[in-house]
């Protein structure tokens, strides 16, 4: 094997060692959901006029959630944490 092809292999077996220790430290986060403070199109799911992902007509719409690691929607201006 010429050293083209070890810096290749060594350059995805790193990547494939990133992609498996961020699966798993995202298993270990608790996620919660938290309305008020979406993009417009970018929630998560569950608004007063629709329950798909991605349909918020405007930003920051109150009943529009997206998951957040789980403490982190307080600390958020404008955020709330949806308990239903």
């Amino acid at each position: 094997m010429n050293s083209r092809h070890l810096i290749i292999a060594s350059a995805i077996a790193g990547l494939f060692t990133l992609g498996l220790s961020g699966q798993a430290f995202a298993a270990k986060v608790s996620m919660e959901k938290c309305a008020g403070i979406a993009k417009a199109g970018k929630n998560d799911c569950g608004t007063a006029t629709s329950s798909c992902a991605g349909t918020a007509k405007k930003d920051n719409e109150a009943n529009a959630w997206i998951y957040v690691p789980k403490g982190t929607c307080e600390k958020i201006a404008g955020g709330k944490v949806v308990t239903k």
